[in-house]
């Protein structure tokens, strides 16, 4: 601020000088952070309920192998943990639905890819299909479930969100591509220039304690990819599947698999959001960027 003194003869101005910041008020603000911090990675954690539990089925499946196989008691374990969310409103009517829908998408993946090769499920089960498990469809649906979650838990808005036709055939693409590349080209790089381009400028705006946080959205798909790949590897020590190179011993997941589940995140989140901009229609207000911070 500036001091100024006014004389009969001249004003006189005193140096500019700034108040020190109060301490007190420095550090309100970084406990602030840090508890908006701790509020996401607890709402986060909250939102990979459904995966987190189907993997801790997982990792005590080799105890029922006496009485069930593995696939089969993975099954009732899955089917059984969706009823127990839904009737204890952990998860709505529509979010069920939902993963359903990924559970469909993700078995007929699994039926194609396992038929050539791309992988396996070695056991024996009673619920296998063309060499497929049922349970498996859940391993997808599990995305579905996080998605889902995250975005009642977060409050998520998105802007510059590319038009609705654009942001379905990138999707439909990506999830054909899944299937052609066993026949023609490999396309999914042409198609990560074709999400670089419509949705760079997309920014997924959420909600922590009343304060509104922004990510881009790119970057979201970046994180949740590369964080299914870890999830991955534990599964495949785990037993739930396992690629030709982890026949004769587990060896971690290919890095390349990082770009297929970051593909596979891509057209799960887009599966979500139009569902949810479809429901939402018009009604909800959309916040202004300016109005959030990054995380």
């Amino acid at each position: 601020m500036s001091l100024i003194f006014n004389t009969a003869q001249k004003t006189i101005f005193i140096m500019d000088f700034q108040p020190k910041p109060n301490r007190r008020l420095r550090a309100q603000g970084s406990r602030l952070k840090i508890d908006h911090f701790l509020t996401f990675v607890k709402q986060e954690a909250l939102s990979c309920l459904f995966p987190v539990l189907v993997f801790a089925m997982l990792a005590v499946s080799h105890l029922f192998k006496p009485v069930i196989p593995r696939y089969d008691f993975m099954l009732i374990a899955c089917v059984s943990i969706q009823i127990i969310m839904y009737y204890t409103k952990i998860e709505t009517k529509d979010e069920v639905l939902v993963i359903c829908v990924f559970h469909l998408l993700g078995l007929g993946m699994e039926l194609f890819k396992v038929h050539y090769g791309s992988w396996a499920y070695p056991e024996f089960a009673y619920t296998k299909v063309f060499g497929v498990p049922l349970y498996s469809g859940f391993m997808y649906a599990s995305v579905a479930s996080y998605l889902c979650q995250a975005w009642r838990r977060l409050k998520l808005n998105i802007i510059y969100w590319p038009h609705h036709p654009t942001a379905r055939i990138i999707g439909a693409l990506i999830y054909l591509n899944f299937f052609t590349n066993k026949f023609i080209y490999d396309v999914r790089y042409l198609i990560g220039l074709l999400i670089l381009y419509f949705f760079w400028r997309s920014v997924v705006i959420f909600e922590l304690k009343g304060k509104l946080y922004r990510m881009p959205t790119i970057l979201s798909f970046l994180l949740i990819g590369f964080f299914i790949w870890l999830a991955e590897n534990i599964a495949t020590l785990l037993g739930a599947w396992k690629y030709a190179y982890q026949h004769h011993g587990w060896a971690m997941v290919n890095y390349q698999k990082i770009s297929s589940w970051g593909f596979l995140v891509i057209v799960s989140f887009i599966i979500v959001a139009e569902l949810k901009m479809l429901k939402s229609g018009a009604k909800k207000p959309v916040p202004l960027l300016a109005d959030a911070v990054p995380l």
